[in-house]
């Protein structure tokens, strides 16, 4: 079992930052770690992805704002979103032991999400 902790949500004005974190109980060698995202009535969708060999990966819709990290000697994920507007407002979610960058049906574990909330 791995044990995934969000935090660093909250309420921003469109055009702050925010870096959200992701701390897990463990480390999966070999999977991939990964943030999502749902907006209420909204389907999930993938942001971005830290690959077995160390890369990120980006879905497609999701470039230049976001910035994904990790400290493996503290098992934490980071995401760095920059220039916050209100379509970002939304559930973020961390998920690990995944076999895909971006294809949520692959992770195994999630965390309880962080709350982001950009006003304009």
């Amino acid at each position: 079992q791995v044990q995934l902790v969000e935090s660093g949500g909250g309420s921003v004005q469109a055009g702050g930052s925010l870096r959200l974190s992701c701390s897990a109980s463990r480390t999966i060698r070999g999977t991939y770690v990964a943030w999502f995202r749902q907006a209420p009535g909204k389907e999930r969708e993938a942001i971005a992805c830290i690959k077995p060999r160390g890369n990120a990966g980006y879905a497609d819709s999701e470039t230049g704002r976001f910035a994904i990290s990790q400290d493996k000697s503290k098992n934490t994920l980071y995401l760095q979103i920059d220039n916050l507007k209100p379509e970002d407002t939304a559930m973020y979610y961390c998920a690990a032991g995944g076999t895909a960058c971006v294809n949520a049906q692959t992770y195994t574990y999630w965390g309880q999400g962080t709350q982001v909330t950009v006003s304009s």
